[in-house]
């Protein structure tokens, strides 16, 4: 076996780089001709059934917006029943022909379940599961009080998209219809401060590819990176470490000082724009693409520059926590 290895050691690698030099060029072609495609061409949702959890405030509001706009008929979940009922009634007002809110948990299995059900019940079918609830955190992992808080984070972040999409399949597959899944940013562009948050969403993205190998052209998988949008967790909705959600606006400002904040109406017209046009990547801003190149060339020099912008605040972040 160690010869095996030895060998495959050896030959792999110019191999692999032969069939890459072979393989780039039409692929690169193929690329470019999918994207003029979907340039003039996109997914007509008039009528089709679309679940969005995370539906009562911020990106996942105004997702439902969108989609409205193109006459889907709506699913909207949250915990919130009474703003459930607001965005039910403003989703009508932009165009939605048919909508219904569904009060729920995404971290309890049963309610997943529950919200998934009353959607084929009322509709009798599902096009698109749109996972976007989510929660963050913002403090030092060596500050973290009780190792066991984080839990909730994960149970919502994680687990509140792969319950869902677990009870949705079956009928995805009927539809031939499409998983669309709000990794964050912080799947790939790792930084300090989040990381139990960053974990979460990293999680969800080595997930959903792998789904992509399982279920192939069965169902489809737009995978979201949005940056810092104006929502509740722009205006410092967190999860503090003492395992408690928290409003504290000074301390996320001094966290991110620079970073611009995205309109969310602007944000969600890219998402849905993106998702219709079978997109398996929607990042907004774009500019944060090219964040991602430069951590994968010069990861040490992402490195310093994550501490030079984060870390060298942290007297600043405690003193607010």
């Amino acid at each position: 076996m160690e010869l095996i290895t030895s060998v495959m050691n050896l030959v792999l690698p110019p191999l692999i780089l032969i069939c890459l030099i072979v393989v780039l060029p039409p692929y690169l072609i193929y690329k470019f001709m999918l994207f003029i495609t979907r340039l003039f061409f996109a997914e007509d949702v008039s009528g089709k059934v679309v679940v969005v959890t995370g539906a009562s405030s911020g990106i996942g509001e105004h997702i439902v917006y969108e989609y409205a706009k193109r006459r889907a008929r709506l699913v909207l979940v949250a915990r919130r029943e009474s703003r459930l009922r607001e965005v039910a009634e403003n989703a009508r007002i932009h165009g939605s022909p048919d909508v219904i809110s569904v009060c729920a948990d995404v971290s309890i299995v049963d309610d997943c379940k529950r919200f998934i059900d009353e959607t084929i019940s009322h509709f009798g079918q599902l096009d698109h599961l749109v996972n976007n609830a989510g929660i963050i955190s913002t403090y030092y992992f060596e500050e973290t009080i009780d190792i066991t808080n984080p839990r909730s984070l994960f149970d919502i972040n994680f687990w509140g998209s792969i319950y869902p999409t677990h009870f949705a399949i079956p009928h995805l597959k009927k539809s031939k219809g499409k998983i669309v899944v709000n990794t964050s940013l912080t799947a790939w562009f790792y930084g300090p401060v989040i990381s139990f948050y960053g974990a979460s969403k990293g999680a969800l993205l080595n997930f959903y590819e792998t789904l992509r190998v399982e279920l192939g052209s069965e169902v489809g998988i737009t995978l979201l990176s949005p940056g810092l949008v104006a929502s509740e967790m722009s205006e410092g909705k967190l999860l503090s470490k003492e395992g408690a959600m928290e409003v504290n606006k000074e301390k996320l400002d001094a966290l991110v000082g620079m970073v611009p904040v995205r309109s969310v109406e602007e944000c969600a017209k890219v998402i849905v724009n993106g998702i219709c046009r079978g997109k398996r990547w929607v990042t907004d801003p774009s500019f944060y693409e090219y964040f991602n190149l430069f951590k994968i060339f010069v990861p040490e020099i992402a490195e310093r520059v994550a501490r030079l912008l984060f870390v060298a605040k942290q007297d600043t972040i405690n003193k607010l926590s």
